[in-house]
């Protein structure tokens, strides 16, 4: 049980490095610069890491089928960010993707240009990706990849709770700003706070432009004008 666990682990934190990898090129292609994508300071998106093992424990059975494994992995992981941008926006009160700009999406937070990709994902895990992953890892010395995965563990930990205190004084700070008489000016009010704080503050702002985006205009919204001002 122990020995699947760690596998399994090593599984999830692979395939997070290799969606992190895949949002820094999407990021490079659409925007022309580097983003450090990802609400992990670490080079990994966890969705990835989870959407990619519910692939192999729920879909592994499916390898015969092609076409409905396609299908199915598309509603899976279609599933998994929905509820995921759900419950990140309750914790954090923020939405940290939206695509309502985009045709057929539902609620903002899934949408076909998503959903199809996941579909050719799941089919280059099932058949290329997990077969090759499970071949290196079975070449490394047992005690070798406990040592691997006890320092993995430990820095995956680490980055997990450095993130969410990160993101909670993020939400201080907006609630703050949501507090202050600064309608007029609510954009450079907030990334004045920001400014003064660390590297991982404003690495928050550069991930998730759109969610600042939204922040910002939910403050403004928010924000009751003071009327004791003087013209």
């Amino acid at each position: 049980m122990l020995e699947q666990l760690k596998l399994y682990f090593l599984y999830f934190i692979i395939y997070a490095m290799i969606g992190w990898f895949l949002e820094e090129i999407y990021a490079y292609g659409t925007k022309k610069k580097i983003t450090n994508r990802g609400f992990f300071i670490g080079p990994y998106c966890p969705i990835y890491g989870i959407g990619c093992i519910l692939i192999i424990l729920l879909l592994s059975s499916y390898k015969e089928h092609p076409a409905g494994m396609f299908v199915l992995a598309i509603i899976i992981c279609s599933v998994l960010e929905y509820i995921t941008s759900y419950l990140m926006e309750k914790l954090f009160k923020a939405r940290w993707w939206d695509y309502s700009k985009t045709k057929y999406n539902i609620d903002g937070r899934v949408c076909a240009d998503t959903m199809i990709p996941f579909g050719i994902i799941a089919c280059i895990v099932i058949y290329v990706l997990h077969p090759a992953i499970i071949s290196v890892l079975s070449k490394i010395p047992s005690d070798t990849l406990n040592i691997i995965t006890i320092v993995i563990l430990v820095i995956f930990v680490s980055d997990l709770i450095t993130s969410f205190n990160v993101v909670n004084n993020f939400k201080k700070t907006i609630k703050k700003a949501s507090l202050e008489d600064k309608t007029d000016d609510i954009n450079n009010y907030i990334k004045e706070i920001l400014s003064k704080r660390s590297l991982l503050y404003r690495r928050l702002l550069h991930a998730f432009p759109n969610s600042y985006a939204i922040i910002k205009k939910r403050i403004n919204k928010t924000i009751k004008p003071n009327t004791n001002k003087k013209d």
